[in-house]
């Protein structure tokens, strides 16, 4: 970091997926700025995210986003301290949108430039409603990750258990389409799930004592729920679309809920941190707020649930201060996992 700088700002980009993000963090815990550029209305059309549509957005964008971000933190290039960025995991031709924006904007400006794991970024999102304190524990859940992270220390991420298919979000995205709900629907499914009943009883895979405790498989859910209603097609019948909805996100949460309090029991910890798109689910959050007493839950803020260039510098403060930094050769790494 520059040593003469009273304040430190650091300049983060997200585009690893259909939002187009830049941030600025003073001093490591304020945001100034986080400008989001959605792609939602453009995808909805196709029922899910269309890679090179989303690549394309991101080049129309990101110099506005980039712009407005300074602008709305009422600073200039020369007061900044650092560049992040989002280097995986991702869609590849949405990663190096941001990854060569950061590149050019840290090399104009002889800034150092951070790369950070997007799913670190959903982690230390956190830091937005207090400061992490260690050990703790992350359920992070999102579009294309489900997983449990023991942190023992900033930084020290270890992956204790993950979805072997679908992830979590995922899952909500196939339902909805067999439910001709608009993509995205997770938002819709969990409302819906409020006005019905669980009287589908689907399957919670992975439950029994014999099965590898932390380990999530959503599969086997989506399929049950996908031949109840072909079956009850065929048939001419018509389900209630509440009570499908209650009984698919029951299933999920009591997953959920049960794989983390596993994790919980096996690793103690000072803090649980619940991240990602399907954080901001209210019956998740609320199931949390009921069931997790013994250890403080933290969820982050609905706004910082979602992708964005916000939780990337928050990551980046880690990175940075144990100088964890690249050169111009840095890449996308669509597949980067915690262990890469």
């Amino acid at each position: 970091m520059t040593a003469h700088k009273t304040d430190e700002y650091i300049l983060a980009f997200e585009t690893s997926c259909d939002e187009t993000s830049v941030a600025v963090l003073k001093n490591g815990e304020l945001l100034l700025s986080n400008i989001i550029a959605s792609q939602i209305e453009s995808h909805k059309r196709f029922g899910g995210v269309v890679p090179e549509v989303a690549s394309r957005h991101h080049v129309e964008v990101i110099t506005t986003c980039l712009n407005d971000a300074l602008a709305e933190a009422k600073i200039t290039a020369d007061e900044l301290t650092a560049v992040a960025v989002t280097e995986g995991p991702g869609l590849v031709g949405a990663l190096l949108v941001g990854v060569a924006a950061a590149k050019a904007f840290a090399w104009a400006h002889q800034l150092p430039l951070v790369p950070v794991n997007h799913m670190a970024g959903h982690l230390w999102a956190a830091r937005q409603v207090k400061p992490l304190a260690f050990p703790l524990m992350a359920l992070l859940v999102s579009g294309g990750h489900t997983e449990l992270v023991y942190m023992a220390a900033a930084g020290d991420y270890k992956i204790i258990g993950e979805t072997r298919d679908d992830a979590v979000g995922e899952a909500y995205d196939k339902v909805g389409r067999v439910m001709n709900l608009t993509y995205p629907a997770g938002k819709e499914i969990d409302a819906l799930a409020h006005q019905g009943q669980d009287v589908f009883d689907f399957p919670r895979a992975m439950m029994k004592h014999d099965d590898p405790a932390l380990e999530f498989s959503f599969s086997g859910l989506k399929s049950a729920f996908i031949n109840t209603v072909h079956h009850a097609q065929q048939k001419g019948q018509t389900l209630d679309q509440a009570d499908l909805a209650a009984s698919f996100q029951a299933a999920v949460l009591d997953v959920l809920i049960a794989k983390t309090q596993r994790a919980l029991a096996a690793f103690p910890v000072k803090m649980l941190v619940v991240a990602g798109g399907v954080a901001a689910n209210q019956g998740l959050r609320q199931r949390l707020a009921d069931e997790i007493s013994d250890v403080e839950v933290i969820i982050p803020p609905l706004r910082l649930c979602g992708d964005n260039a916000g939780m990337i510098a928050y990551a980046s403060v880690c990175e940075l201060t144990q100088g964890h930094l690249a050169d111009l050769t840095l890449n996308a790494r669509p597949s980067l996992t915690f262990d890469s």
